[in-house]
């Protein structure tokens, strides 16, 4: 089995990437689910402390998943974790042009290519993004995020 690195900002982790997380798991053994700083996404809904605390959680049921929080770049990450792959997740066309680019830079640097795993076509519309808006506005997204994470977003209106 190998291990691959599952890179990202979870801020926070919802239904889809826990999709893809479970995929992954089944496809490659070891997944290490890496929260990373994104320089382009300033502060954050949670901070990095917490989003890994939920991924803990979120992932308890799958043995060979870890959580880890990571700065600077995914490659080097995936270095660093000894993994074989990054691993990403796709949603729609527009993620597979984003996400194609950064795979072929992130191999030129380095030489660590990266997987495609596509989520599970009734999760393909939700976006961390939204779910902090919703949020924002005490809104209800139990049914979009994992148990743990729908706790911290509840614990943060009272």
């Amino acid at each position: 089995m190998s291990t691959v690195l599952y890179p990202g900002s979870f801020d926070p982790l919802h239904n889809g990437h826990l999709d893809v997380v479970e995929q992954a798991s089944t496809l490659f053994g070891r997944v290490i689910v890496a929260t990373m700083v994104n320089p382009g996404k300033p502060g954050g809904f949670f901070d990095l402390d917490e989003r890994q605390a939920m991924i803990e959680e979120a992932v308890a049921h799958l043995p060979d998943v870890e959580a880890h929080v990571y700065e600077g770049l995914a490659v080097d990450a995936a270095r660093a974790a000894g993994a074989d792959f990054i691993v990403k997740g796709l949603r729609s066309a527009g993620d597979f042009e984003i996400e194609q680019q950064m795979a072929h830079t992130n191999y030129s640097v380095s030489g660590v290519r990266t997987v495609y795993v596509p989520c599970r076509p009734d999760l393909s519309f939700i976006s961390s993004r939204f779910i902090r808006e919703i949020a924002h506005y005490r809104g209800d997204v139990s049914h979009l995020v994992p148990e743990a994470v729908a706790r911290h977003l509840k614990d943060r209106e009272s």
